[in-house]
């Protein structure tokens, strides 16, 4: 019974995957300088996340509709990012938004919406 959910799951997720890519935002097109401070700003900030998790499929699109670079880290494949996640982020939830704040602090935002919400009040 445990194969059979798993095997669902993992469809379910493929079809996740197509219809992402299929629907993709598009990147906006910024000067060079727009581009070097976007890159700047974002350089602290890494997404651990789910490849096939719709709320980290809805957080992946928010940061390309807003054309931000920002490092995807893989949770689960990953034991790196996995452990980092747990031990410096407190949980082991996906999607979370690690960002250096303007003192200096990191920061693990949890949530996709809220993780869109701060992207779009910082960068929009």
């Amino acid at each position: 019974m445990g194969y059979m959910f798993k095997a669902i799951r993992w469809v379910l997720g493929q079809i996740i995957i197509a219809v992402d890519w299929l629907t993709r935002p598009s990147i906006p097109d910024y000067s060079p300088e727009k581009r070097a401070e976007l890159d700047t700003a974002t350089a602290s900030m890494a997404l651990y996340q789910f490849g096939q998790c719709p709320f980290c499929v809805k957080t992946r699109r928010g940061i390309r509709r807003l054309g931000l670079n920002i490092e995807l880290r893989d949770a689960r494949n990953d034991p790196k990012w996995n452990a980092e996640l747990i031990e410096q982020g407190g949980k082991y939830q996906v999607p979370c938004l690690r960002f250096v704040d303007d003192k200096g602090e990191v920061n693990w935002l949890y949530e996709s919406s809220e993780i869109n919400d701060y992207l779009e009040q910082r960068f929009a």
